[in-house]
């Protein structure tokens, strides 16, 4: 990830404290949330696959906080560099992998579970191998480039009789889990209408986001995919309809291969309708949804801290406080747990395709501009 990206997502904010809010949260079941977990027999094993940015500066540091899961192998194309970060987080020399050794994983028994965090084309590839190698897989949303490629990753997961979760790491964190309970508990009313806006304004031209061969696409494929999966799981509802405009700067050289900025509205079952903004061009950062008696949101909502949630009701602006957690320690202990237990992940393989099926829509909307019924 380059500087602002990091910038982006880390955002500013003081320190929250709990506040009765966090008691409600023990209902988290019935809007579809993980629940407390025990204390472990054991932490289980994780392989890391990829050791750039996202994992050094925050999945690494991460595990310091989980209370299932410890770092027990790399996966990496620089030697020298793994060697290094291994004996930082006190990982073995033979928990130290090539790309060309991958598939030795199936004979280390301290590995439970593979981590991708790799680029999106190589998200199918290294799942469906890690998979075959008899592991567990939690990967790095977006699930994979194309709904053919997803499809073929829950069916390795499926052959292999082993579990697959899509690294959705909002839903593993308090506010986002908070902004659920309140939508499908209709606390104030029916929801009418779900504003999801997500964007930062990209750097280096040269990084594999802006590469489409790698990436899928722009920044629907990597910011955008935030504010689609917020409105699918703040509506309880799979879209069914959406409608899509593009907008790219010529002669950007950061867009020589992907878009800019996408603004897509989606249409749900129940008459909900959503309005959702993605741009490598300009920054976004909130969830707002809009109910029948007052309004709630979060601003900012996706970063990975200083998350802060209004209540709206006519002229009367309330905010609301919950403890912050570190969403990979959250996301990772789930997946463990979720192992240890025999349990669904909340956010399975089904998740990321559900995901990819809306974005192939809202594609094909931009290139015949027209709305596109999703899944057709």
């Amino acid at each position: 990830m380059n500087a602002t990206r990091r910038q982006f997502l880390h955002a500013t904010g003081t320190s929250l404290v709990a506040t009765p809010l966090a008691a409600s949260m023990s209902s988290a079941a019935a809007a579809g949330q993980p629940q407390g977990q025990g204390q472990p027999a054991r932490k289980l094993g994780y392989a890391l696959v990829g050791i750039g940015s996202l994992t050094t500066n925050q999945i690494l540091p991460a595990f310091a906080r989980c209370e299932h899961a410890r770092p027990v192998a790399l996966v990496s194309g620089d030697a020298a560099k793994a060697r290094t970060t291994a004996a930082q987080y006190g990982i073995p020399e033979r928990g130290i992998y090539s790309y060309d050794t991958y598939d030795r994983l199936a004979d280390n028994p301290d590995i439970d579970i593979v981590y991708i965090v790799l680029p999106n084309s190589m998200h199918a590839e290294y799942t469906i191998r890690a998979h075959k190698a008899g592991k567990h897989v939690l990967c790095e949303k977006p699930m994979a480039n194309s709904v053919k490629e997803c499809e073929a990753m829950i069916a390795a997961g499926r052959d292999a009789d082993r579990k697959q979760m899509i690294a959705y790491r909002l839903r593993y964190e308090p506010f986002n889990q908070a902004m659920i309970k309140m939508a499908r508990e209709q606390e104030f009313g029916k929801t009418k209408v779900i504003l999801c806006d997500a964007g930062f304004s990209i750097g280096n031209p040269d990084q594999w986001r802006l590469k489409k061969d790698l990436a899928g696409g722009g920044s629907m494929m990597d910011i955008g995919i935030y504010a689609l999966n917020a409105a699918r799981y703040l509506s309880g509802e799979e879209p069914t309809e959406v409608h899509a405009m593009e907008y790219t700067t010529p002669d950007d050289p950061r867009f020589r291969e992907v878009e800019e900025t996408i603004t897509f509205q989606l249409r749900f079952p129940s008459g909900t309708l959503a309005n959702c903004v993605s741009s490598y061009g300009a920054g976004f950062n909130r969830f707002r949804v809009h109910a029948e008696r007052g309004s709630f949101e979060l601003e900012p909502a996706l970063s990975y801290n200083g998350l802060r949630m209004r209540v709206f009701r006519g002229s009367t602006v309330e905010e609301r406080y919950l403890p912050q957690r570190d969403h990979f320690a959250a996301e990772m202990d789930h997946m463990a747990q979720a192992v240890k237990d025999g349990t669904q992940p909340l956010t399975p393989g089904e998740e990321g395709l559900a995901d990819l099926r809306a974005i192939e829509a809202v594609y094909q909307s931009i290139q015949t501009r027209q709305p596109v019924k999703v899944g057709a």
